[in-house]
């Protein structure tokens, strides 16, 4: 299925695996699918400006990139959370290759509207 527009990936930037597992998905999303990803910004550095579609991908149901999102006015077209893809929050510990991939995976289907 085709993309009809990029979007701007918005992740958690959290310190937790969760949140940093955010940031890591999203560099392999932008390797991977170049054309369905404008640009992948952590949710403390958000710009004014965001492409035409905006997806906020947080690690917990805290929603920091959400909520980030939403105080300068922006309500996400999408939004996936990693702990809702079957991921566990366990404190600072390091981003296991799985995890990325199965939020990399997550990510991709929900860009491309197969589920949101």
């Amino acid at each position: 299925m085709a993309v009809s527009e990029p979007v701007t990936l918005v992740t958690c930037s959290g310190l937790s695996n969760t949140g940093k597992l955010t940031a890591r998905a999203g560099m392999v999303i932008l390797q991977r699918s170049p054309e369905s990803v404008e640009a992948c910004i952590p949710a403390s550095r958000l710009p004014s400006l965001l492409a035409d579609r905006v997806l906020a991908l947080d690690g917990c149901d805290d929603a920091c990139g959400l909520r980030k999102l939403r105080e300068i006015g922006i309500e996400p077209d999408l939004h996936v959370v990693a702990t809702g893809c079957g991921i566990v929050k366990n404190g600072m510990a390091e981003p296991r290759f799985d995890e990325i991939e199965r939020l990399v995976g997550t990510v991709i289907e929900a860009i491309r509207g197969r589920s949101e």
